[in-house]
Protein backbone atom coordinates (compact mmCIF):
# COMPACT_ATOMS: atom_id res chain seq x y z
CA UNK A 1 0.00 0.00 0.00
CA UNK A 2 1.86 3.28 -1.05
CA UNK A 3 1.93 6.13 2.00
CA UNK A 4 -1.03 8.16 2.38
CA UNK A 5 -1.99 11.69 3.54
CA UNK A 6 -4.19 11.97 7.09
CA UNK A 7 -7.05 13.20 4.98
CA UNK A 8 -6.77 10.83 2.06
CA UNK A 9 -6.71 8.23 4.23
CA UNK A 10 -9.80 9.41 6.54
CA UNK A 11 -12.07 10.24 3.90
CA UNK A 12 -11.57 6.61 2.48
CA UNK A 13 -12.21 5.34 6.11
CA UNK A 14 -15.39 7.15 6.38
CA UNK A 15 -16.80 6.19 3.12
CA UNK A 16 -16.10 2.37 4.21
CA UNK A 17 -17.90 3.27 7.74
CA UNK A 18 -20.77 5.20 5.87
CA UNK A 19 -21.76 2.57 3.35
CA UNK A 20 -21.63 0.06 6.85
CA UNK A 21 -23.91 2.44 8.48
CA UNK A 22 -21.79 3.56 11.34
CA UNK A 23 -23.35 6.89 12.34
CA UNK A 24 -20.90 9.80 12.36
CA UNK A 25 -18.79 8.13 10.12
CA UNK A 26 -16.07 10.97 9.59
CA UNK A 27 -15.97 11.38 13.70
CA UNK A 28 -15.26 7.41 14.06
CA UNK A 29 -12.64 7.16 11.20
CA UNK A 30 -10.71 10.12 13.16
CA UNK A 31 -11.02 8.08 16.32
CA UNK A 32 -9.46 4.73 14.91
CA UNK A 33 -6.85 6.75 13.16
CA UNK A 34 -6.05 8.37 16.18
CA UNK A 35 -5.36 5.25 18.03
CA UNK A 36 -3.48 3.86 15.43
CA UNK A 37 -1.30 6.41 14.95
CA UNK A 38 -0.76 7.10 18.35
CA UNK A 39 -1.38 11.11 18.32
CA UNK A 40 -4.28 13.28 19.25
CA UNK A 41 -7.04 13.66 17.06
CA UNK A 42 -5.75 17.63 17.12
CA UNK A 43 -2.75 15.93 15.70
CA UNK A 44 -4.50 14.99 12.95
CA UNK A 45 -6.80 18.06 12.15
CA UNK A 46 -3.64 20.11 12.46
CA UNK A 47 -1.62 18.00 9.99
CA UNK A 48 -4.13 16.97 6.76
CA UNK A 49 -1.09 15.87 4.89
CA UNK A 50 0.88 13.92 7.43
CA UNK A 51 2.01 10.76 5.34
CA UNK A 52 1.02 7.57 7.32
CA UNK A 53 3.79 4.91 6.99
CA UNK A 54 2.34 1.83 5.16
CA UNK A 55 2.09 -0.59 7.66
CA UNK A 56 0.09 1.69 10.45
CA UNK A 57 -1.88 2.33 7.15
CA UNK A 58 -2.48 -1.55 7.09
CA UNK A 59 -3.48 -1.86 10.63
CA UNK A 60 -5.64 1.30 10.55
CA UNK A 61 -7.90 -0.29 7.39
CA UNK A 62 -8.19 -3.53 9.50
CA UNK A 63 -9.49 -1.14 12.60
CA UNK A 64 -11.56 0.09 10.12
CA UNK A 65 -13.40 -3.24 8.95
CA UNK A 66 -13.82 -4.52 12.06
CA UNK A 67 -15.96 -1.29 12.85
CA UNK A 68 -17.57 -1.72 9.63
CA UNK A 69 -18.73 -4.97 10.62
CA UNK A 70 -20.18 -3.22 13.49
CA UNK A 71 -17.70 -4.09 16.33
CA UNK A 72 -17.54 -1.61 19.28
CA UNK A 73 -14.82 1.22 18.48
CA UNK A 74 -13.94 0.84 22.19
CA UNK A 75 -13.40 -3.29 21.28
CA UNK A 76 -11.09 -2.82 18.69
CA UNK A 77 -8.86 -0.12 21.13
CA UNK A 78 -9.23 -2.49 24.32
CA UNK A 79 -9.88 0.79 26.42
CA UNK A 80 -13.00 2.93 28.07
CA UNK A 81 -12.73 5.91 30.20
CA UNK A 82 -14.90 5.52 32.83
CA UNK A 83 -15.01 8.06 36.50
CA UNK A 84 -11.36 9.29 35.11
CA UNK A 85 -9.87 5.74 34.77
CA UNK A 86 -8.28 4.07 31.61
CA UNK A 87 -10.42 0.79 31.68
CA UNK A 88 -9.67 -2.63 29.27
CA UNK A 89 -12.43 -3.92 28.19
CA UNK A 90 -13.32 -6.42 25.18
CA UNK A 91 -15.55 -9.18 24.06
CA UNK A 92 -17.12 -10.84 26.80
CA UNK A 93 -16.98 -7.70 29.01
CA UNK A 94 -19.69 -4.87 28.94
CA UNK A 95 -18.52 -1.25 27.88
CA UNK A 96 -18.79 0.81 30.43
CA UNK A 97 -21.61 3.31 29.89
CA UNK A 98 -21.66 7.08 31.10
CA UNK A 99 -24.77 6.84 33.08
CA UNK A 100 -23.25 4.26 35.32
CA UNK A 101 -20.91 6.81 36.91
CA UNK A 102 -24.32 8.17 38.75
CA UNK A 103 -24.80 4.80 40.84
CA UNK A 104 -20.61 5.14 41.55
CA UNK A 105 -21.47 8.60 42.43
CA UNK A 106 -23.52 6.99 45.21
CA UNK A 107 -22.16 4.63 46.07
CA UNK A 108 -19.02 6.98 47.14
CA UNK A 109 -21.70 8.99 48.73
CA UNK A 110 -22.59 6.18 50.99
CA UNK A 111 -19.53 4.76 51.88
CA UNK A 112 -17.83 7.57 52.74
CA UNK A 113 -20.11 7.97 55.72
CA UNK A 114 -19.05 4.57 56.96
CA UNK A 115 -15.39 5.18 56.80
CA UNK A 116 -13.58 1.89 56.44
CA UNK A 117 -16.60 0.25 54.62
CA UNK A 118 -16.52 -3.10 53.06
CA UNK A 119 -18.88 -3.60 49.54
CA UNK A 120 -20.06 -5.97 47.69
CA UNK A 121 -20.43 -5.69 44.08
CA UNK A 122 -22.80 -8.56 42.49
CA UNK A 123 -22.15 -8.75 37.87
CA UNK A 124 -18.74 -6.97 38.63
CA UNK A 125 -18.15 -7.27 34.86
CA UNK A 126 -14.82 -5.06 33.85
CA UNK A 127 -14.37 -4.13 37.66
CA UNK A 128 -15.27 -0.58 36.37
CA UNK A 129 -17.80 0.19 39.42
CA UNK A 130 -15.61 -1.08 42.19
CA UNK A 131 -12.31 0.03 41.11
CA UNK A 132 -13.27 3.30 40.63
CA UNK A 133 -15.05 3.21 44.31
CA UNK A 134 -12.03 1.69 45.97
CA UNK A 135 -9.95 4.30 43.95
CA UNK A 136 -11.57 7.67 45.70
CA UNK A 137 -12.06 5.87 48.94
CA UNK A 138 -8.77 3.98 49.89
CA UNK A 139 -10.02 2.76 53.46
CA UNK A 140 -12.99 0.43 51.54
CA UNK A 141 -12.52 -3.02 50.80
CA UNK A 142 -15.04 -5.20 48.23
CA UNK A 143 -15.73 -8.24 47.24
CA UNK A 144 -16.70 -8.26 43.37
CA UNK A 145 -18.70 -11.38 41.62
CA UNK A 146 -19.63 -12.31 38.35
CA UNK A 147 -20.67 -15.70 36.66
CA UNK A 148 -18.66 -15.08 33.49
CA UNK A 149 -14.72 -16.21 33.96
CA UNK A 150 -13.87 -13.49 31.16
CA UNK A 151 -15.61 -10.63 32.86
CA UNK A 152 -13.67 -11.69 35.83
CA UNK A 153 -9.80 -12.30 33.61
CA UNK A 154 -10.35 -8.76 32.65
CA UNK A 155 -11.42 -6.99 35.98
CA UNK A 156 -8.63 -8.83 37.40
CA UNK A 157 -6.17 -6.80 34.86
CA UNK A 158 -8.02 -3.53 35.54
CA UNK A 159 -7.38 -4.20 39.44
CA UNK A 160 -4.06 -4.81 38.84
CA UNK A 161 -2.79 -1.93 36.73
CA UNK A 162 -5.22 0.38 38.64
CA UNK A 163 -3.36 -0.35 41.71
CA UNK A 164 -6.77 -1.77 43.96
CA UNK A 165 -6.25 -5.52 43.32
CA UNK A 166 -4.94 -5.97 47.37
CA UNK A 167 -8.57 -4.47 48.54
CA UNK A 168 -10.79 -6.26 45.89
CA UNK A 169 -11.32 -10.06 45.92
CA UNK A 170 -12.75 -11.37 42.97
CA UNK A 171 -14.72 -14.55 42.40
CA UNK A 172 -16.82 -16.38 40.14
CA UNK A 173 -20.54 -17.25 41.09
CA UNK A 174 -23.76 -16.69 40.17
CA UNK A 175 -25.47 -13.40 42.54
CA UNK A 176 -25.02 -14.28 45.85
CA UNK A 177 -24.12 -17.99 45.62
CA UNK A 178 -21.47 -19.26 48.59
CA UNK A 179 -21.26 -15.90 49.80
CA UNK A 180 -20.91 -14.92 53.56
CA UNK A 181 -20.43 -12.47 55.26
CA UNK A 182 -21.91 -8.72 56.12
CA UNK A 183 -21.53 -5.94 53.73
CA UNK A 184 -22.31 -2.00 54.30
CA UNK A 185 -23.64 -1.65 50.92
CA UNK A 186 -24.41 -4.21 47.84
CA UNK A 187 -23.95 -2.38 44.25
CA UNK A 188 -25.06 -3.94 41.43
CA UNK A 189 -25.95 -2.45 37.27
CA UNK A 190 -27.55 -6.07 36.58
CA UNK A 191 -29.19 -7.03 33.52
CA UNK A 192 -32.14 -5.43 32.71
CA UNK A 193 -33.12 -5.10 28.99
CA UNK A 194 -36.45 -7.59 28.70
CA UNK A 195 -35.75 -10.28 25.86
CA UNK A 196 -38.27 -8.58 23.29
CA UNK A 197 -35.62 -6.07 22.80
CA UNK A 198 -32.98 -7.81 21.24
CA UNK A 199 -34.17 -7.29 17.63
CA UNK A 200 -34.26 -3.61 18.30
CA UNK A 201 -30.74 -2.53 19.95
CA UNK A 202 -27.74 -1.26 17.98
CA UNK A 203 -26.02 -4.05 15.85
CA UNK A 204 -22.44 -3.38 18.38
CA UNK A 205 -24.84 -4.14 21.41
CA UNK A 206 -26.95 -6.91 19.92
CA UNK A 207 -23.84 -8.41 17.69
CA UNK A 208 -21.15 -8.38 20.15
CA UNK A 209 -21.40 -7.12 23.62
CA UNK A 210 -22.46 -10.26 26.21
CA UNK A 211 -25.74 -11.15 26.18
CA UNK A 212 -25.55 -11.97 29.89
CA UNK A 213 -24.91 -8.95 30.58
CA UNK A 214 -27.91 -7.23 29.15
CA UNK A 215 -30.81 -9.27 28.69
CA UNK A 216 -33.02 -10.54 31.86
CA UNK A 217 -36.24 -12.48 31.05
CA UNK A 218 -39.97 -11.18 29.97
CA UNK A 219 -39.93 -7.59 31.41
CA UNK A 220 -36.27 -7.24 32.24
CA UNK A 221 -36.49 -8.12 35.94
CA UNK A 222 -35.71 -11.49 36.38
CA UNK A 223 -31.98 -10.39 37.61
CA UNK A 224 -33.33 -7.83 39.43
CA UNK A 225 -36.01 -9.63 41.95
CA UNK A 226 -33.13 -12.22 42.46
CA UNK A 227 -30.91 -9.06 43.44
CA UNK A 228 -33.55 -7.38 45.90
CA UNK A 229 -34.52 -10.93 47.57
CA UNK A 230 -31.57 -12.12 48.20
CA UNK A 231 -29.83 -8.40 49.57
CA UNK A 232 -30.71 -8.48 53.17
CA UNK A 233 -29.39 -11.76 54.26
CA UNK A 234 -25.80 -10.24 52.95
CA UNK A 235 -26.27 -6.30 54.61
CA UNK A 236 -25.22 -4.96 57.60
CA UNK A 237 -28.41 -3.64 59.92
CA UNK A 238 -27.78 -0.35 58.19
CA UNK A 239 -26.98 -1.64 55.16
CA UNK A 240 -28.08 -0.01 51.61
CA UNK A 241 -29.10 -1.86 48.27
CA UNK A 242 -28.04 0.23 45.22
CA UNK A 243 -28.72 -0.74 41.66
CA UNK A 244 -29.27 0.63 38.14
CA UNK A 245 -32.36 0.13 36.07
CA UNK A 246 -33.71 0.54 33.04
CA UNK A 247 -36.17 3.35 31.16
CA UNK A 248 -39.15 3.09 32.79
CA UNK A 249 -38.73 0.77 34.90
CA UNK A 250 -38.88 2.63 38.42
CA UNK A 251 -42.17 1.85 39.64
CA UNK A 252 -42.15 -1.57 39.10
CA UNK A 253 -38.63 -1.57 40.42
CA UNK A 254 -40.39 0.07 43.59
CA UNK A 255 -43.11 -1.62 44.20
CA UNK A 256 -40.30 -4.80 44.59
CA UNK A 257 -39.27 -2.70 47.17
CA UNK A 258 -42.40 -1.85 49.45
CA UNK A 259 -42.56 -4.74 52.05
CA UNK A 260 -41.12 -4.92 55.73
CA UNK A 261 -37.24 -5.51 54.90
CA UNK A 262 -37.14 -2.08 53.49
CA UNK A 263 -37.71 0.63 55.25
CA UNK A 264 -37.19 3.26 52.43
CA UNK A 265 -36.73 2.79 48.47
CA UNK A 266 -36.33 5.70 45.92
CA UNK A 267 -35.05 6.21 42.40
CA UNK A 268 -32.24 8.75 41.76
CA UNK A 269 -32.43 10.79 38.22
CA UNK A 270 -29.68 10.41 35.62
CA UNK A 271 -28.70 13.66 34.21
CA UNK A 272 -31.63 13.82 31.52
CA UNK A 273 -34.19 13.34 34.99
CA UNK A 274 -34.84 9.63 34.01
CA UNK A 275 -34.73 7.39 37.16
CA UNK A 276 -31.13 5.58 36.34
CA UNK A 277 -30.39 3.96 40.41
CA UNK A 278 -32.58 2.70 43.27
CA UNK A 279 -31.58 3.19 46.31
CA UNK A 280 -33.28 0.86 49.42
CA UNK A 281 -32.38 0.84 53.04
CA UNK A 282 -32.66 -1.98 55.33
CA UNK A 283 -35.58 -1.80 57.95
CA UNK A 284 -34.82 -1.33 61.68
Amino acid sequence: MASCSIEAVQESAASILADAGVESPRREAGLILSAALGRPRAFLIAHPEFEIPDEVAAEYFVFVQRRASREPYHYITGTKEFFGLEFRVGPGVLIPRPETEILVDEAIRILSQVGSGKFLEVGVGSGCISISILNTLKGCRALGVDISAAALAVATLNADELGVSGRLELRQTDLYDGIGGRFDLIVSNPPYIPDADLPELQPEVRLFEPHIALFAGKDGLAVIRKLIDGAAALLEPSGILIFEIGIGQAAAVLELLRNDVWSTAEALPDLQGIPRVVRASLSA
